[in-house]
């Protein structure tokens, strides 16, 4: 029903910058919240930022000051740029969508995944 396809992941040295992107498809008729979460090798998934339909973002604590999530609502896209990236970023992150769909039912849907590894 709703389809999310992740880009951007990648290697990068420490202190250097990734930008990931999600773009949402399919039977969509609102999008309320948008975000991203990440999970490290042998740990849980974990939130990253999210933002609400309506440009609120929350953040968790370790990427605030250096993440910056943006949203177009026209699009269904979302984008997280990542700056002064560390080695404790490395993870894999997931893109995630709360979605009302065209049948006016709630749904979570998640990208396939996109590994950021942050190595000198």
């Amino acid at each position: 029903q709703v389809q999310l396809v992740e880009s951007g992941g990648g290697l990068v040295q420490p202190g250097g910058s990734l930008r990931l992107s999600c773009a949402a498809s399919g039977s969509i008729f609102r999008i309320n919240t948008m975000g991203w979460y990440r999970q490290a090798p042998g740990k849980q998934r974990d939130l990253v930022a999210t933002m609400t339909s309506n440009g609120v973002a929350t953040y968790t604590d370790s990427v605030k000051g250096r993440f910056t999530l943006s949203r177009d609502n026209t699009k269904n896209t979302v984008s997280l740029q990542m700056a002064s990236l560390k080695p404790e970023d490395t993870a894999v992150y997931y893109c995630y969508v709360w979605a009302t769909t065209t049948r006016h039912t709630d749904l979570y849907a998640w990208g396939q995944g996109t590994l950021v590894t942050v190595s000198s």
